[in-house]
C-alpha cells in the first residue's frame, strides 16, 4: 500500500521545486504522512552533495514545525489526536504512554526521534500527554537535527555505500545514534 507513496516521494527528489517538497514531506511526516523526510534527502543529498547540509536544515526546521502542529493535534484536538493513534495501530496504549512521559519525557522524544518508529506517534501522543512545550521543542531539535545531519554526513562522506547501509541497517544505525547521545548526556552530567 505505501509502495505507490514511496515511489512518488523519490521521484520528487528529481524535480526543481524538490526542497519545497522535502519541506512539505517534513512537515507532514511528524504529524500523519507515513513516508519518512529520508527518502528524499538521500537522493537529493546524492545528487548534490555540496548542499547535504542544507537540505538537513530544511528537514530539521520542517520537522519540528510539523512536530508541533502534531502536538497542537493531541493537545487541542484530544478526539483526532485519539484517532490518528488508533489508525497507527496505538489507541489503547494512552495511558501507559502518559505516565512514561511523566518519568522518562524528554528522552522518549529524544530516543524515538532517531529511529525509524514514526515521529507523529510521539508528537501527537506528547501533546495528548500535555508534556512541556518548551522541553518537546528542545528535544525536537536535537533528535531530528542529529537525525537529518546524520544522514546528511553520512551521504555526503560516504556517497551510495552510506544509502546502501542507511536502507538496509536503519535500526542498527539509529541504535548507535541513541546510544552516542545517550553516552553523550551521561558525560554532561559528570562533568
Amino acid at each position: 500500500m505505501l509502495r505507490p507513496l514511496y515511489d512518488w516521494t523519490l521521484k520528487q527528489a528529481a524535480k526543481p521545486n524538490a526542497e519545497k517538497v522535502l519541506a512539505a514531506i517534513s512537515f507532514a511526516e511528524s504529524s500523519f504522512f507515513p513516508i519518512p523526510p529520508d527518502v528524499m534527502l538521500a537522493p537529493m543529498a546524492l545528487a548534490k552533495p555540496e548542499k547535504a547540509y542544507r537540505f538537513a536544515l530544511i528537514c530539521t526546521i520542517a520537522s519540528v514545525l510539523g512536530g508541533l502542529f502534531g502536538y497542537a493535534i493531541g493537545y487541542f484536538l484530544e478526539p483526532v489526536g485519539l484517532w490518528l493513534l488508533k489508525m497507527m495501530g496505538h489507541g489503547d496504549g494512552l495511558a501507559h504512554f502518559r505516565h512514561f512521559m511523566d518519568e522518562w519525557g524528554m528522552w522518549v522524544i529524544l530516543g524515538k526521534g532517531l529511529t525509524p518508529i514514526p515521529f507523529k506517534l510521539v508528537t501527537i501522543a506528547s501533546g495528548l500527554a500535555h508534556f512541556n512545550l518548551g522541553m518537546f521543542i528542545f528535544s525536537c531539535v536535537v533528535t531530528r537535527g542529529a537525525r537529518f545531519y546524520l544522514t546528511a554526513f553520512l551521504l555526503q562522506r560516504f556517497g551510495p555505500q552510506a544509502k546502501e547501509l542507511i536502507e538496509k541497517r536503519i535500526n542498527l544505525v539509529a541504535a548507535v545514534c541513541v546510544g552516542v547521545l545517550v553516552l553523550g548526556i551521561v558525560a554532561i552530567k559528570f562533568i
